[in-house]
C-alpha cells in the first residue's frame, strides 16, 4: 500500500466515500485510492484490511488510520492549510461547521428514501413530512449561507470548504431524483457538478457495474 491510500466504495453509491475524497482533491492532497465495490460476497472481508469500523471511507497515511468521513476532511484542511478548506475568520469557520457537521448527523428520511445514485434518473419518492423537511431544511440552508457569505464565488462560503464537500452527494441525489431547485440553489448545484473532481467522480461511476 502507498504511504497515503484512501479506501472508498462505490463511486455510483457511496455519498460518504465521496465527501473526504473530494475534499482530499480540493486541496491537492496527493493519495492513492482503494476501491473496494460495496454488496459482494468479499466486501466485508476487504474492508476489515484497512477499517476498524468496518465500513468505508478510511484513509491510511502511514501509521495512521483515519476512519470517520468528516475526520479525514479535517485531516485534508490541515494538510493543506493553504487550500483554505475551512473559512478563515473564527466565527465564519465556526458557522461552516456547524453546517457541515448538519449534514453529518442529520437528514435522515432524505439518506434513507433518495439514496445517491449518480447514474440513473428515478421518481421522487412519495412525500412524507419528514423528507420535505429535510429537503425544506436544505434548500433555506443553501440559500442562506450563500446570501451571508458567498459573495467570494460560487459555494457555501464563497470559496470551496469542507461544508461543500458535505453536501456534494445531496447535489446528486436532487439531480437523480428530479428535485425542483429555486434558481439560486440550482446555480450551486451546477457549482458543485461543475468541478473537475466531480466529473472525474461521475465519470468513474459511470463505468462501474450497474446495482
Amino acid at each position: 500500500m502507498a504511504k497515503r491510500t484512501l479506501v472508498i466504495g462505490d463511486k455510483n453509491l457511496s455519498s460518504w466515500s465521496l465527501r473526504p475524497w473530494l475534499a482530499l482533491k480540493q486541496a491537492g492532497v496527493p493519495f492513492d485510492e482503494e476501491l473496494v465495490m460495496l454488496y459482494q460476497p468479499d466486501t466485508a472481508a476487504r474492508i476489515a484490511r484497512f477499517s476498524p469500523t468496518g465500513r468505508v471511507p478510511v484513509l491510511v497515511d502511514g501509521d495512521l488510520t483515519v476512519w470517520e468521513s468528516l475526520a479525514i476532511c479535517e485531516y485534508a484542511a490541515e494538510l493543506a492549510p493553504e487550500a483554505r478548506l475551512w473559512p478563515a475568520d473564527r466565527a465564519v469557520r465556526a458557522e461552516a461547521r456547524a453546517v457541515a457537521t448538519e449534514m453529518h448527523g442529520g437528514f435522515a428520511e432524505l439518506r434513507r428514501l433518495m439514496a445517491m445514485n449518480i447514474t440513473k434518473r428515478l421518481p421522487r419518492p412519495a412525500a412524507t413530512p419528514q423528507l420535505d423537511a429535510d429537503i425544506g431544511r436544505i434548500l433555506a440552508l443553501w440559500q442562506g449561507t450563500r446570501a451571508r457569505h458567498g459573495k467570494g464565488g460560487p459555494f457555501l462560503f464563497g470559496h470551496f470548504t469542507v461544508a461543500d464537500a458535505m453536501y456534494a452527494p445531496v447535489t446528486t441525489r436532487f439531480t437523480t431524483y428530479g428535485v425542483p431547485l429555486p434558481a439560486p440553489v440550482q446555480a450551486y448545484v451546477d457549482a458543485v457538478r461543475a468541478l473537475p473532481a466531480m466529473q472525474e467522480w461521475a465519470a468513474a461511476a459511470a463505468l462501474e457495474p450497474a446495482k
